[in-house]
């Protein structure tokens, strides 16, 4: 992270774990950095239509550093997730869940989410990993922001 900015060392791949009758099958999605979020957007529908048409090819489950973890949609609030080598990170995405928080001194409900980041720390500083998700959260929170 260089201030707000991810900096990237090489080309970034992430996966997304998907689950299909027959088990789970995590796709790649290829230089993710280079997309625009509606670029994200469409790949990532086309890997999941291929996927469950069992029409993946080898080159859509090779490579990634970065695996997207969602089990929000079973009623789960948080999770670890185990990183698979050779990926540098796994993110773990609880459900949308009404809680009490505090804002600006009183309670008041709002949806939130819990996101837990699994590190390798030989590739990911456990600081850099915790930037991340401060600017994850920050996206969240303002989702506008990403299409400024």
């Amino acid at each position: 992270m260089e201030g707000r900015h991810h900096r990237p060392a090489h080309r970034h791949q992430r996966r997304s774990g998907l689950a299909l009758d027959d088990g789970l099958v995590v796709p790649v999605l290829q230089r993710a950095d280079t997309l625009t979020l509606g670029e994200i957007a469409t790949r990532r529908e086309d890997l999941v239509s291929r996927a469950q048409a069992g029409k993946l090819r080898p080159a859509d489950i090779q490579g990634g550093g970065f695996t997207i973890s969602n089990l929000g949609m079973y009623g789960v609030d948080a999770f670890s997730a185990i990183v698979n080598p050779p990926q540098a990170a796994i993110l773990a995405v609880g459900r949308i869940a009404d809680r009490v928080v505090a804002v600006n001194g009183l309670a008041v409900v709002q949806p939130t989410l819990v996101l837990t980041l699994s590190c390798d720390h030989r590739a990911l500083d456990g600081a850099r990993g915790a930037q991340f998700l401060g600017a994850l959260a920050d996206l969240i929170e303002e989702p506008l922001a990403l299409l400024a």
